[in-house]
Parts: C-alpha cells; sequence; structure tokens
C-alpha cells in the first residue's frame, strides 16, 4: 500500500406553489384561518413556497417553508397561514466578512532541503486534521490557506500513528470548520468526492476534486478503519477531506494501492483502489485530542459534486513539510 502525503437513488425534487390570492373584506378572516397544502405529486417535494399574487407578479416571493432535511413526502400535508396583510419590504441585509486575523505569516522556505506536501483540514478553530505521515520528521510546517495566507504550524503535533492521523495547531484560522457525518451509516456504492492537493509542483498549485463512491468498508487485510473507495486520489492528497455529498466528511484520504507491488504479486496491475480513515475512527482521535468535532446527518437532497466542492475549498489548506 502506497500512502501519499449510500449514493441514493436521485429522486426528482418538486417545487410546490402556494398562490396566497388577495382576498375581499368578505372573505379576509376566513383566509386568516389558513389552509393546508397536500403533496399530491407521487415524489418528495423539497421546497413550498408561498406568493401574494400570482406568479410572483410584484417580487413578493416567499421563502422555502420547509426544512432543508425534511421533504414534504408523497401524501403528506403542510398548514399554510397567510398575513392578513402583505408584510412590509424590508432593505437587503448586507453581509460583512469576518476580519482577517491579525497573524504574522510564515512563507516557505526555498531553501529547505527536504521538502514534502500533502492537505489538511479545519476540524475546529485554529485546529487542522491531516496524516501523520504527512508531518512526520518535519522542521517546519507551513500551511497556505484558501484566502491564500501562509500560516505556520505551532508545535507539538497531537498524532496517532496506528490510525495515521495528525491534528495541528495553526494560529490564524478561526473557520470555517468542516462538519462530520453524524449518521446514517455509509453504505456501499453511495457517493464521495475527494478534495485536495495531488502532485504539487508537477499539477497547476488549485486544489483538485475527484469523484468516487464508496467500494468497500473496510481496507486492506479488512482494516476496519478504512473505506476503500474510487475516487482518484494521488501523492499531496493524504489528509485531505473525503466528503458524502451532503457536504460532510465521512473520512480523511490516507493512501491509494501499490500498483507495482500487486503486479509483482499477482501478475496483474491493480487501478483505482484508494483509501480513506473512517469519521468512526477520527473522531474518537479529535476527542481524546480534547476536540469536540461538529456532526451534521446526512439527509435530504443530494447536492452536486460542484457544490460539495465549494463547500470543502473554504476550509481545505495545502501542507508543505520542510526537513
Amino acid at each position: 500500500m502506497a500512502r501519499m502525503p449510500h449514493r441514493r437513488s436521485a429522486r426528482p425534487a418538486l417545487l410546490l406553489l402556494a398562490l396566497l390570492l388577495a382576498a375581499p373584506p368578505a372573505a379576509a378572516q376566513d383566509a386568516a384561518q389558513g389552509f393546508r397544502v397536500v403533496n399530491r405529486t407521487g415524489v418528495d417535494a423539497a421546497a413550498l413556497n408561498a406568493v401574494r399574487t400570482p406568479r410572483g407578479a410584484q417580487g413578493d416571493w416567499g421563502g422555502n417553508l420547509l426544512r432543508p432535511d425534511r421533504p414534504l413526502t408523497p401524501g403528506g400535508g403542510f398548514r399554510v397561514q397567510p398575513n392578513a396583510t402583505p408584510a412590509p419590504s424590508r432593505p437587503a441585509t448586507v453581509v460583512t466578512p469576518p476580519p482577517v486575523p491579525d497573524v504574522a505569516q510564515q512563507r516557505p522556505n526555498p531553501q529547505a532541503r527536504g521538502v514534502s506536501v500533502g492537505t489538511g483540514f479545519l476540524v475546529a478553530p485554529d485546529r487542522v486534521l491531516t496524516n501523520q505521515h504527512v508531518v512526520d520528521g518535519c522542521n517546519r510546517i507551513v500551511l497556505r490557506a484558501p484566502d491564500g495566507r501562509w500560516l505556520g504550524a505551532v508545535p507539538p503535533a497531537r498524532v496517532d500513528a496506528r490510525l495515521d492521523l495528525a491534528l495541528l495547531s495553526v494560529p490564524g484560522l478561526p473557520g470555517p470548520v468542516l462538519p462530520f457525518r453524524g449518521g446514517p451509516a455509509v453504505r456501499r456504492g453511495e457517493g464521495v468526492v475527494a478534495y485536495g492537493f495531488p502532485l504539487a509542483g508537477l499539477l497547476s498549485s488549485d486544489p483538485k476534486l475527484t469523484r468516487g463512491e464508496v467500494n468497500g468498508l473496510a481496507g486492506i487485510g479488512d482494516n476496519p478503519a478504512h473505506y476503500q473507495i474510487s475516487a482518484e486520489v494521488q501523492p499531496g492528497n493524504s489528509g485531505g477531506p473525503l466528503l458524502d455529498m451532503q457536504g460532510h466528511v465521512l473520512g480523511v484520504v490516507v493512501s491509494k494501492l501499490n500498483a507495482q507491488r500487486v503486479a509483482q504479486r499477482t501478475g496483474d496491475i491493480a487501478q483505482n483502489v484508494n483509501f480513506a480513515v473512517k469519521v468512526e475512527a477520527a473522531i474518537p482521535f479529535l476527542r481524546r485530542a480534547g476536540l469536540e468535532p461538529r456532526l451534521a446527518p446526512s439527509t435530504g437532497p443530494e447536492r452536486g459534486a460542484a457544490d460539495v466542492g465549494e463547500i470543502a475549498h473554504r476550509s481545505t489548506l495545502f501542507i508543505r513539510c520542510e526537513k
């Protein structure tokens, strides 16, 4: 094995629209009592929006009345309680990005004799999870944040050589952190996305996304701490997040099968056999380090791979180990 620095069926997601037409004065009291919308489409409805005029002609579309994790199932009902009068329009809310932490940058040392690279991701403010082999033997560790800043890890790192995990302290990284999958149990065939920095120095310096599936629920030799995955990974992907199609971490990319050794032993070349440390092993490691990772259930409609990549991008870092 060469270390490297339940897809659910897509069901149609319907948009149900409740038209709240202006009621005459005599019917205003009845309209105020509300009404029930029933899903008779035969498939889950992911959104229910209400408008006061047909087709939202006055720009008064309402927000989605359904929770993202609770679609309106076939035959299910939802009670709509309209307002007697239109709500006054509100000025647009301006979202101000959080200030960049005032932490001195620590740029790479071009004179470093030995350099290796890998990937890590934020699991708590100022805390980055990666593989132990990515940071093993480093005299200095610098990381490139998603905003382009170079920051230094503060020793010592918390490591577990058996699991091949390491937790770095990197001041200046307030978040966002990636949530871990809190359920349901992972199934073979689920879609996954690997995100990281493979073959740095040969490929472009931007992160790469690959999509695949969970092939097996154990690793080499029935290792219960690993998943086998088909998402292509290369040297440099090590330590990066493996996400499900809701954007939740279900593993930490750790290795790929050594095709040359397998060919010498079996006479055949193994193709695209890769592994990730399971979230069930990573979470206890973080708890032993004094962290309580953020958990989220993977329910509701799946996201596209590009959307999952956007989630990963905000919290994934390039790691440079200088020896």
